[in-house]
This record gives C-alpha cells, structure tokens and sequence, in this order.
C-alpha cells in the first residue's frame, strides 16, 4: 500500500479557494481529507462518482462511445460550419485553459462568455463605471473590525468565509469574533443573518433606494421620508453611524445586489457608498465570487481581449457590449447556430427559451461529467478535473493567483481541458491553413 498525505492543498470548488486543506492519497485514490467544508470535502471524495469514461459522439439520436480523435474532429466540425458559435462556460476550469479558449474564439471568429454573464457580471461593469476599493481576504483577516455581508449567504454557499477570511478568524490586529462587528443586509433573515450583531431587512429590489437613503445619512443629508425600502429612517441612520465609526470596513456582496432589479446600477451605488465611507474611514468592497476560478476567466479574457465577458470576436476583432454580445441574449434571440460548451452546465441553469436554442444548434462539450448539456449535446469530451487530476493557475476572489494541484492521475486516456482545447485549435487551425 502506497500512503501519501499531501498539505497545502487548494480546494477547487468556491471562489474563496482555501489553501489549508491536507489530503490523503491511498494507492492513487483520495481516501482523506483535513480542514475542507462539507462541499469541498465531498468534490475531494467524490469527484470520480459518476463521471463521464470516454467521449460520446450522438449517431441517430443516440449517444455511443467514441475515440478521443474522432470527438475531436466532430467538435472541429460544429465549430468551423458554423457562422456564429458561442462558446461558454470556463470558470470551472484553469487559466492555461482559459488562454486556448480566447485563442480559439478568435480562430472561429464567436462569441467567448464565461458565467460571470449571469452573475456577477453586473459588478464588473460598475466598476468599469466608478471604480472599486478593495484589499485581499488577507488584509480582511487581520485589519477588518466591521464586515458587511449585503445581499449573500456565504455560511450556506461560501462555507469557511467566516472562519479564515472574516468574521471568526484571528488576525495580526483582531483577536477573532470579539474583535469585529458582523452587519447583514438582505431580503430575508438568512443562516448568515442569525450570527450577525446586526440583520438589516430591506425589501426586494430595493437595494438602489436603501443605498442612496445611506448614502444621504452618511453626508448628514437629510431623508425626507419616514422609511426607505421598509427600513424606518432611525434605522438608517443608525446603519450609517455603524458604518463610519469602524477603524477598517468591507462590504462582501452577492447575488442578491448583482442580480436583483437594478443590476449594475446597484453596484454602482455600493462602490460610490464606500467611496463616501472613505471621507470618514477605511472602507472597501469585495464580490463574493462562486466558481473556484470566475475571476480567473475574466481576467484572462481581459488579458487577452480587453475585456472580461461577452467578447464578440464575429468581426474579426474583440467586440463588447453586455445585453447584445452576452450569450444569454444570443440565445433568446436566436442568433447562434453552434455551441462549445467547457466546465459548465448551462441547459441546467439557463433560462427556458436560451436552452430551446442550444436544443436546435449542434452543440460539443468538454466536461469530466454527463450533465443536463450533455443530453443534448452532439459531443461530449470528458477532461480532468482541475485541482485534482490536473493542474493549474486560478484566481481567488480577490484576484490572488494560486496554483492547483495534481493529486492523482486521470482515468486511462482523459486529458485535460487546455490539452483538449489545444488539439482543437491545431486542428482548426491545420483545416484553416489547408483551405
């Protein structure tokens, strides 16, 4: 029996990408695993559990199994017959990865969108807006004494948050939880909300209100109502005194700022509230990121692009325009007519008439699972999993790079996202130069 016990390992599951976790390796398999949150723990134990063994091609309706050259040139095929493919996903996946991905965009002249588009994709066009005020979740750790928790649930989605990176962790000028304030804001008393010393219920989609109600409070102005958003204006102003009388404040928010009516504009008021915070104290915000590495495929694609989702490559250079070049609006309103689909679900999560389009376009995915995608995809590759079976660079929430481990082997013949991707383009590109 070969016994190997590897630390510091980085977990590939939350955009918090804890970096402590010990993980034991038993004649090439996991069979343990320290420090990680039930989620991750489970990904570690059981990422192998009904993965997908070899690519499928669909003949007459029926998917049967395949060789990886044979999938290969099928998903070549989808890409270069058509005009306008999309190709989504990303964030699931490493950042090499990600760099072929904009290459073969660009290669077939489509649209490149990773899953911040239905996300946190609002945030990022605030601050291409205002601006933003942020630190690492190292300088969260040991300066911050009030922490905001604004339209998130990061005790259910984002599980050791609290423990290493806010709330209950000890740092260099903060004891632990005695030594900080926990202020939530949502519209409704979450897991979160009930260890914080302060809940604040504001109404649903009236965050825009609520902030420049604050905002107005904090520059003494006065609210010429009796409440805002459901929050009598007393409450208000004694938020906003909370808020300046901190020595070093953050604001992490979520999908419940992005997502809700307002989109953007929601955002554009929370990082001009911290810009207003700012005349009074240190204050700074942070999106709570989902995807182990959504923040690396919009960096990447930024690198790469200029910019960081909805890249339109049709014209023959990067286009963007969210609402017109995003894929969700591509796909209601018909236009794509093929799909690459890498380290994401979409069919699962899209809205009803997007997922009517993937159904009548050919569609290749590359994933280590046979998903709700994959039942109407024409291709399915699996690859390795990133942090696992392969590894990589991915980008923390607070855009710190940190590279993922190799634990164990993939299955015989399973490779990974960017070598997939990589034979693709070498492909596409040999068809191209031969014509």
């Amino acid at each position: 029996m070969i016994l190997e016990v590897i630390p510091n390992v980085i977990c590939p599951f939350c955009g918090c990408c804890c970096d402590d976790i010990e993980v034991t390796v038993t004649d090439g398999k996991i069979t343990g695993v320290k420090n990680a949150c039930a989620i991750g723990m489970t990904k570690f134990l059981h990422y192998s559990d009904e993965r997908n063994s070899a690519p499928m091609v669909r003949t007459d309706g029926e998917f049967s199994k395949t060789t990886l050259d044979t999938a290969i040139k099928k998903t070549v095929e989808i890409l270069t017959n058509a005009r306008y493919p999309i190709l989504y996903g990303w964030s699931s996946t490493s950042c090499e990865a990600q760099k072929v991905g904009v290459a073969l965009a660009e290669e077939v002249e489509g649209v490149l969108d990773n899953t911040s588009t239905v996300c946190h994709g609002p945030g990022i066009e605030a601050v291409q807006d205002i601006g933003e005020s942020t630190c690492t979740l190292g300088e969260v750790k040991h300066r911050a004494d009030l922490i905001v928790y604004w339209g998130c649930n990061p005790v259910q989605a984002h599980m050791r948050h609290l423990a290493r990176y806010s709330t209950s962790c000890a740092g260099k000028f903060r004891k632990g939880r005695t030594d900080r304030t926990v202020v939530v804001v949502d519209v409704r008393k979450s897991s979160t909300a009930r260890v914080a010393d302060h809940f604040v219920q504001i109404e649903p989609n009236q965050d825009y209100e609520f902030i420049s109600a604050l905002r107005m409070a904090i520059r003494m102005e006065e609210i010429e109502q009796d409440s805002v958003a459901g929050i009598p204006v007393e409450k208000i102003e004694e938020l906003a005194d909370i808020l300046i009388s901190c020595q070093f404040g953050i604001i992490f928010f979520g999908l419940g700022l992005t997502m809700s009516a307002g989109k953007n504009r929601n955002i554009d008021a929370a990082l001009s509230l911290v810009r207003d915070l700012n005349s009074k104290t240190k204050f700074l915000i942070m999106p709570m990121r989902g995807h182990f590495n959504v923040t690396g495929a919009n960096k990447v694609s930024a690198w790469q692009t200029g910019y960081p989702f909805a890249v339109d490559f049709s014209q023959g250079y990067p286009r963007y325009n969210p609402g017109d070049t995003s894929v969700i609006d591509i796909l209601n309103r018909g236009e794509c007519d093929a799909a690459l689909i890498v380290a994401s679900d979409p069919v699962a999560h899209f809205p009803q008439q997007a997922v009517e389009t993937l159904s009548r376009v050919p569609v290749a995915i590359i994933d280590p699972h046979l998903n709700a995608t994959s039942l109407l995809a024409e291709v399915a590759i699996p690859s390795a999993f990133v942090g696992i079976e392969a590894e990589g660079v991915v980008y923390r929430m607070d855009g710190v790079p940190l590279i993922l481990k190799k634990l164990v082997e993939p299955p015989t013949g399973i490779q990974s996202d960017e070598a997939i991707l990589q034979m693709i383009l070498a492909q596409i590109r040999k068809r191209k130069g031969a014509n």
